[in-house]
C-alpha cells in the first residue's frame, strides 16, 4: 500500500457567537472526523478552519490545540459572505497522510450542514 496525502471535510454549526460555542462545536466535529477516519496527529499535514463572518468570538483552530494537536500546522479564515448561506457555520479541511483510498474517507456534516452537500453547494 502507498501512503498519500488526502483531504477530508466537515462542517457544523455553533449555537451562538461565543468562544465557548465555537470551541465546543469545533471540538465535536474534529473528534468525530478523527474517530471516523482513524487519524493520528503524527499523520496530519495541516488543518484549515473557516467560519462564516458572523462568528468572530474565537478561533476554531484553538479547539485543535485543546484536543492536544500541538505539533500540527493550523490555519483559520473567514468564509465568503454568500447571501442566503448558513449562519454560524464552521468548516474543517484536514490534510493527512493515509493508505486509505478516497472512497474510504468519511466527510461529516453535523447540525444541519448536510444542506451544503444536498443543495449542490460545493463550498467545502
Amino acid at each position: 500500500m502507498t501512503t498519500v496525502c488526502r483531504g477530508i471535510r466537515g462542517a457544523t454549526i455553533a449555537g451562538e457567537n461565543t468562544a465557548e460555542d465555537i470551541y465546543g462545536a469545533t471540538r465535536e466535529l474534529l473528534d468525530a472526523l478523527i474517530e471516523a477516519n482513524e487519524i493520528a496527529e503524527r499523520d496530519v499535514a495541516a488543518v484549515y478552519f473557516t467560519v462564516t463572518p458572523d462568528l468572530n468570538a474565537g478561533f476554531p483552530a484553538a479547539a485543535a490545540r485543546q484536543v492536544g494537536w500541538n505539533n500540527t500546522a493550523l490555519m483559520g479564515a473567514t468564509e465568503i459572505a454568500v447571501p442566503g448561506s448558513l449562519l454560524r457555520c464552521i468548516r474543517i479541511l484536514i490534510l493527512f497522510n493515509t493508505e486509505k483510498e478516497p472512497q474510504e474517507l468519511v466527510n461529516l456534516y453535523l447540525k444541519g450542514t448536510e444542506v451544503l452537500r444536498l443543495a449542490g453547494v460545493e463550498s467545502i
